[in-house]
């Protein structure tokens, strides 16, 4: 069965850190470039953060520039989103997903982050 399954939500405090990891079963994530999404209550979903799936080069929304790291580990087919220093707008459900150059694409279910005091 081919799934995505993030994990690593949680509340915590403005300043503190989180690590998301999407895990990938039944396929490969060799050959996919992973995007992170996020969506806020009441507003559309955005792209945080992607890296790709020839070169591990990297993007980030200006958003989150210089506090969350994407990274990769291809052994244990998943995929991590370092977040540092947050904040309450970071506040969201977080998604993985995993997409080949064909457009095809699987989407994770999502971990919920929130950020209050």
């Amino acid at each position: 069965q081919v799934q995505l399954v993030e994990s690593g939500g949680g509340l915590v405090q403005p300043g503190g850190s989180l690590r998301l990891s999407c895990a990938a079963s039944g396929f490969t994530l060799d050959y996919y470039a992973i995007g992170w999404f996020r969506q806020a209550p009441g507003k559309e979903r955005e792209g945080v953060s992607c890296i790709s799936s020839s070169d591990g080069s990297t993007y980030y929304a200006d958003s989150v520039k210089g506090r969350f790291t994407i990274s990769r580990d291809n052994a244990k087919n998943t995929v991590y989103l370092q977040m540092n220093s947050l904040k309450p707008e970071d506040t969201g459900v977080y998604y993985c997903r995993a997409q080949r150059a064909n457009g095809m694409a699987y989407w994770g279910k999502g971990t919920l982050v929130t950020v209050a005091s």
